[in-house]
């Protein structure tokens, strides 16, 4: 006879049995979800990759569709430009999920140009330590040595020494149209959202919001896809955040102790305050086809990954526009300047110019450069330049993820 409590215990045994092989069904269905998520992320991403390395090879195509009938994926991707430099827009995309990427892109320097001095004034003069390590073209072949400082002269050639012609090399055509207008969706700061306090982001897949702002620009983030513009002058104070976005105004300066990734294109003034950091790509440049003087201002310690230029001012206007670079700092990349030039910091790239100066408290001497090293070859052959010129059959690579 079975007494009524063992009954009792034999419920209780098969409840927990059957709640214990439920869960373990509902892991099991839970981990074979899991499982087919997570192989159908990775053949997005791997689709997805593949696509940018299409992208890549495909130097004439701006857009196109790629469908994989085994996967299931569709890919896509788009190419536009952004500033200066281009984005590649990336999407693999199923019924379910969807994978996106962006990057900017670049082409591969092969110019191991150290100086280009053009043609029309007196030969090169150097007083102090110099190395010009890269090919050289120079007015004259010979580099004169030029008795200044009172202190011993120092110079180191590692290069091909050629004689230039008269002129710049002609600068890329897309620097001018960047001041003839991008596209973007014009918005006030108030209409645009944010997605935490003081930060503005949009995605690089959006239209790119052309931003008008007061002068001063102090304590907000700004990342992505923006052109911030002013009438007048853009002050940037060091507690703001910018990245990859685009500065447009007649002046731009930037606060002692600045960090960020900008295009800052101007058409007056460019000042960088001791200390300023510019990050890896950015570009500083000036536009100036009239006879009112322009001028980039970098003062001492500061430190710039990618492209200084100015440009647009004929020959008689040499001395009107001029790019001055303080000591102690380094420019990883190129100059370009179509004036004057006075450069007391290191570059790791190439340098462009139609005159160098070199100033003292007392004189100024034309063509003279003092205790600096040009290197071109400190520039490795990964690294992608801001698109100085146009490039023909140099293959792309990626010059940064930004999504």
């Amino acid at each position: 006879m079975v007494k009524a409590h063992s009954l009792l215990y034999a419920i209780y045994i098969c409840l927990i049995v059957s709640i214990i092989c439920g869960a373990l069904l509902f892991f099991s269905n839970l981990y074979g979800q899991l499982n087919l998520y997570y192989n159908l992320q990775e053949e997005l991403y791997i689709n997805n990759q593949s696509i940018v390395n299409l992208a890549l090879e495909s130097k004439e195509t701006l857009q196109e569709r790629i469908e994989d009938e085994k996967s299931g994926i569709t890919g896509s991707y788009l190419t536009r430009p952004y500033g200066l430099l281009n984005l590649l827009l990336v999407k693999s995309q199923t019924n379910k999920d969807t994978v996106q990427s962006v990057h900017f892109i670049g082409l591969y320097t092969k110019n191991k140009t150290a100086l280009f001095l053009a043609n029309f004034s007196k030969s090169l003069t150097y007083t102090g330590k110099v190395k010009l390590i890269g090919d050289n073209a120079l007015p004259s072949t010979y580099i004169e040595t030029a008795y200044i400082n009172n202190k011993p002269n120092q110079l180191l050639v590692d290069g091909k020494n050629t004689v230039s012609e008269n002129q710049l090399p002609e600068i890329n055509s897309d620097f001018k149209k960047i001041f003839n207008g991008m596209r973007a969706e014009k918005k006030n700061l108030s209409d645009v959202e944010k997605p935490k306090d003081s930060l503005f982001f949009n995605s690089f897949f959006n239209t790119t919001k052309e931003i008008y702002l007061n002068s001063l620009v102090s304590n907000v983030i700004f990342k992505g896809n923006f052109i911030l513009r002013s009438k007048d002058s853009l002050h940037i104070k060091k507690n703001t955040v910018l990245e990859d976005v685009i500065l447009i105004a007649p002046k731009i300066t930037f606060e002692s102790g600045f960090k960020g990734t900008v295009q800052a294109f101007a058409s007056q003034r460019i000042e960088l305050e001791p200390n300023v950091v510019l990050n890896y790509p950015s570009v500083l440049c000036i536009y100036n086809e009239t006879s009112d003087e322009s001028k980039i201002k970098i003062k001492k310690e500061c430190k710039i990954t990618g492209a200084v230029v100015l440009f647009g001012n004929t020959n008689e206007m040499i001395d009107k526009n001029s790019i001055e670079i303080d000591e102690e700092g380094l420019l990883f990349g190129d100059i370009y300047c179509s004036g004057k030039l006075f450069l007391k910091s290191n570059v790791y790239g190439s340098v462009y110019t139609n005159r160098l100066f070199y100033k003292t408290e007392s004189a100024s001497y034309d063509n003279t450069i003092s205790d600096i090293e040009i290197n071109a070859k400190k520039r490795p052959n990964y690294f992608i330049s801001i698109p100085i010129f146009d490039s023909k059959n140099v293959s792309h690579g990626i010059i940064k993820k930004v999504l």
